[in-house]
């Protein structure tokens, strides 16, 4: 089962404008809900009185920087027209506007959004279709966006929200702990360029910038979902039992349960990974800042905050390759609300957005991969005179990005694996890895099939909770 892996973005499609016939183009694609009805119908109509603009609402979610940038964009939209002023309304994180949402709070008129929650705004009618809107506008993507992105945001055979933000994860590393040109001359085994590394050679540059002398580690991955998820699909496993209706998480399955033996032998290593202890005491992105980890995965999202650690010499690799090249990541969108106090004023904006030169302002700031094709291969996002040295690396992971089924219940899904990820990087030496990939996928379940429930995992399996836990010392049995 590889569906979810031959979904991908960037995959060299191209869409020439978003008119009917894209949409109808993408409806064997996209998601069929019926229980989403259209929203009242779009106008592209003025404002009654120029001398009166139409006051929009701008929902944000990042840091106090990248906020300052959306901010910047929107000053520049009101300065090119007297018919509307943007209000830029910001959250810390992408599931802040849900939560406000969710308490009674009002959405904002067009608004950054997160594919993780966008299952929750079509099913809770929140969103218009932006589609008819933006060809009434005579949008022209040309090569700027590929079909895939726009797929990724279409549902009910219609185009939901524009694509904005891609960010694919990649490896991050030290380039004085992990030191290709001394590895090779010591005869281990290095890549032979930024495009592509076997897990090999992954392994080998962790073990070379572990030194116990000197208190490094080699690599630290999050034993979270997001965090496996890279590696599971490049060791031809998947999360999901169907990509686009999943009632369970393959982690039993043959190929996800190959991909966790590899990878395992690594991350369950403490003298190669941060342990429990280590984590508790500081997460592993300061490790890395204080140059005592080899590598961490991230997205480019990390790159403004690593270009301000002094003495921090750092590039980054592509997810290494176990069976086949693949990554995974989160991907935004930018929404006009169903109850935008004007759709056409909405609609304005959100072209302006999206364009070029929007676009270009806010990915100078360093934090967005856009999803805009020509800017992301421009300098103004490689940003050659600054790190990483090999920024091209971000956009060679599009085309080996998996897309996860559009859900609204990844909060819950989280928590409720939590333990038993936790087992499998930091439990007992002896790990019965079968039994654990069986807990996990009947765990999941009630969660992504509440309709036929399964049991809880099998009376008599050790749970997570009463696991030995502390520093393994050795691998799972049967690696």
């Amino acid at each position: 089962m590889r569906s979810a892996v031959t979904r991908v973005l960037g995959a060299g499609l191209t869409v020439v404008a978003v008119t009917t016939a894209l949409v109808l183009s993408l409806a064997a694609c996209t998601t069929d809900s019926s229980s989403s009805p259209n929203p009242p119908p779009e106008t592209s109509s003025a404002p009654s009185s120029p001398s009166e603009p139409v006051k929009l609402t701008f929902g944000v979610y990042g840091s106090p920087d990248e906020v300052a940038a959306y901010t910047d964009m929107a000053r520049h939209f009101d300065s090119t027209t007297e018919r509307a002023e943007v209000d830029v309304e910001h959250w810390k994180g992408h599931d802040g506007l849900r939560t406000a949402v969710e308490r009674g709070d009002p959405l904002p008129d067009v608004f950054l959004v997160s594919r993780r929650d966008m299952r929750w705004y079509l099913d809770n009618q929140l969103t218009r279709p932006v589609d008819s809107l933006l060809d009434e506008r005579g949008v022209d993507f040309g090569d700027v966006y590929s079909r895939d992105a726009l797929t990724a945001f279409s549902a009910d055979n219609r185009l939901q929200c524009m694509p904005y933000g891609v960010a694919p994860q990649v490896v991050f590393y030290n380039e004085d702990l992990v030191d290709f040109e001394r590895m090779e001359l010591r005869g281990l085994e290095v890549p032979n360029d930024h495009k592509r590394w076997s897990w090999d050679e992954f392994v080998a540059a962790a073990e070379f910038a572990a030194r116990p002398s000197k208190g490094t580690k080699g690599v630290s991955v999050e034993p979270t979902l997001p965090g496996i998820a890279p590696f599971v699909y490049s060791g031809g496993g998947d999360l999901f039992d169907d990509d686009s209706d999943p009632t369970s998480l393959a982690f039993s399955g043959e190929g996800t349960q190959a991909a966790l033996q590899t990878m395992l032998t690594l991350f369950r290593d403490p003298k190669l990974t941060l342990t429990e202890e280590q984590l508790a005491e500081k997460p592993a992105l300061e490790w890395f800042e204080a140059g005592k980890l080899g590598m961490i995965t991230g997205s480019r999202a990390l790159v403004p905050q690593l270009r301000k650690v002094p003495a921090l010499h750092w590039d980054v690799m592509p997810i290494p390759t176990i069976d086949s090249q693949a990554t995974t990541g989160e991907i935004s969108a930018l929404c006009i609300s169903a109850t935008a106090v004007s759709p056409a004023t909405a609609a304005d904006f959100l072209v302006y957005a999206t364009s070029t030169d929007a676009v270009t302002e806010v990915a100078k700031r360093g934090y967005l991969q856009p999803a805009n094709q020509e800017v992301a291969y421009s300098d103004d996002f490689l940003q050659p005179d600054q790190a990483p040295l090999s920024a091209t690396v971000f956009n060679d992971a599009l085309g080996k990005m998996a897309i996860p089924p559009l859900l609204d219940t990844w909060d819950d899904l989280d928590d409720v694996v939590a333990p038993y990820l936790q087992q499998l990087f930091y439990g007992a030496p002896i790990l019965d890895l079968a039994a654990v990939g069986q807990d996990i996928d009947l765990a999941s379940q009630p969660i992504l099939n509440p309709e036929t429930a399964t049991p809880s995992p099998t009376d008599g399996t050790q749970s997570p909770s009463d696991a030995t836990t502390g520093s393994p010392t050795g691998s799972p049995s049967g690696y």
